[in-house]
């Protein structure tokens, strides 16, 4: 694994991560967004790229955008591990007092971070995007998925509120923000490497006992996907994993350990 970095500089306000795997023909206008919206602000602020496991040249195209700029590092991993393990390294690699990850496609736009800061600032631990306007109104896609996906998620909705994540009805927007103790003390004991990541974050951060604002998303889907259909069944199958090690006591003893580690 590489970690390019920067010169040293003090601890930003803002860590945005972005999970990436062949992401080649996207990720280069995603960065541009997002380092043009980051420029403009008044807060000190990082991008964190990391790399799971790319076969493309996504890291030439993260490479070439970052000449000349500031506050953009990576991670290279070698080795493809999933969405979960992804996001997990690069939240626990961040720098940031709040530390957001957002998806390499751009479908949650960058600025959806104007309705955040205002809730971070009145000392939220968590804000996440949704897409469905039972969360928060004004929610909406730019073009609505077909039946048969809103079928698939409704019906996955479902299991995951019953099982995890009660009272919230998009669990998968791919754009949450963490203060950073929240962040590193669920992050540090997550163990989806797969697309449930998202329900264990939650169900964790509720497990420890943070309070999850939530924001209204304008989603704009984008082609290329790397979701398919046995992934949707794939987080069903992980959102009774998170309630079995709530159940058997997993996430403590792992927390434990963490800290146990942490004293020497």
């Amino acid at each position: 694994m590489s970690d390019k970095e920067t010169e040293p500089m003090p601890t930003p306000y803002l860590s945005v991560i972005i999970p990436a795997y062949n992401e080649e023909t996207r990720i280069g206008n995603t960065l541009a967004t997002i380092y043009a919206y980051l420029d403009h602000q008044p807060y000190t602020w990082e991008i964190l790229v990391v790399l799971d496991g790319a076969t493309d040249d996504t890291l030439g195209v993260v490479e070439q955008f970052a000449q000349g700029k500031r506050n953009i590092r990576w991670l290279d991993r070698g080795h493809n591990r999933g969405k979960g393990y992804t996001v997990r390294e690069g939240m626990l690699a961040a720098r940031g007092e709040i530390r957001l990850f957002t998806d390499a496609d751009n479908s949650t736009d960058i600025a959806h971070f104007d309705q955040m800061k205002p809730l971070f600032d009145e000392g939220a631990a968590i804000v996440i995007c949704s897409r469905d306007g039972k969360d928060a109104p004004g929610a909406r896609q730019a073009v609505p998925q077909s039946g048969f996906k809103r079928f698939l998620g409704n019906s996955g909705n479902l299991v995951i509120q019953i099982l995890a994540v009660p009272g919230i009805w998009d669990t998968q927007c791919g754009f949450k923000a963490f203060r950073a103790r929240p962040a590193e003390q669920i992050f540090s004991v997550s163990r989806i490497d797969g697309w449930g990541f998202d329900v264990e974050a939650l169900a964790l951060a509720r497990h420890f006992g943070h309070s999850i604002e939530v924001v209204a998303a304008y989603w704009v889907n984008q082609e290329g996907s790397h979701v398919k259909f046995a992934d949707y069944l794939w987080s069903f199958k992980e959102a009774f994993e998170v309630r079995w090690h709530l159940l058997t006591g997993t996430y403590q003893r792992r927390s434990r350990q963490e800290a146990v580690v942490g004293e020497r």
